[in-house]
């Protein structure tokens, strides 16, 4: 974590902590021991749902990043592009190739920016234009070997959840598994809307992803993905 800058996410640590030379893990349940150690408040503290850093940086990381900071856009495009960045990485883990639209790809993950961990830089020409051009508009597409979307997830930190069920609702034709991305507090709210009559043909097809599930979905991609390693 302190090479890191002081913090990482769970799946970061679970994927780089097995590696450190000479170091032994004796337990048969490593990652549930990461779980455990970063939830000691002596050492550090939690910045979003799977993301921790130690205290001794907590300063710095403050500076850095616009957490609690008062600056509503700042925050807001932070908390967006970090949950578009989890999503990335578990799709880039299951071997799906990802995308983020074009105004989305100079906008920070951490240490980094969503271009670079996506693994396409310009969508697949899966459809007629106008349907592409619909599809490049959503938050994070995962495509499948074939070049087709497989998933698609729209982030809704504080933006109208009808909006991004509107694009669903262009994109339905397609085998496609849409998520609505959101805080566990407007669940009510998506499934008021995901109900009305317009969105009866999408409400199969979507589901409702909380940041704490994301988190946890990310930390355990992780997890199988270094078990499995060990395996095959």
């Amino acid at each position: 974590m302190e090479e890191n800058g002081g913090f990482a996410t769970l799946g970061f640590l679970n994927q780089k902590v097995l590696k450190v030379p000479n170091c032994e893990w004796k337990t048969k349940t490593p990652f549930a021991s990461i779980r455990r150690i970063v939830q000691d408040e002596r050492f550090f503290f939690k910045i979003k749902p799977g993301l921790w850093a130690l205290k001794s940086y907590k300063d710095v990381i403050l500076k850095k990043y616009p957490i609690n900071s008062g600056k509503l856009e700042e925050e807001k495009e932070f908390n967006h592009s970090y949950y578009q960045g989890l999503l990335v990485e578990i799709g880039n883990i299951k071997n799906f190739q990802t995308f983020v639209p074009n105004q989305d790809k100079n906008k920070k993950f951490l240490n980094r920016t969503l271009k670079e961990i996506t693994s396409i830089e310009y969508i697949f020409n899966f459809s007629y234009d106008n349907i592409i051009n619909r599809a490049k508009t959503v938050d994070v597409v995962w495509f499948n070997k074939r070049k087709l979307p497989n998933f698609m997830f729209e982030v809704e930190h504080t933006t109208n959840i009808n909006e991004s069920l509107l694009k669903f609702y262009d994109l339905q034709d397609f085998n496609i598994n849409f998520y609505i991305v959101a805080d566990n507090n407007r669940k009510r709210e998506y499934e008021q809307k995901i109900s009305t009559d317009v969105f009866e043909v999408v409400k199969n097809k979507t589901k409702f992803l909380d940041y704490d599930k994301l988190a946890e979905w990310h930390t355990k991609s992780f997890e199988i993905y270094n078990l499995e390693k060990n395996i095959f």
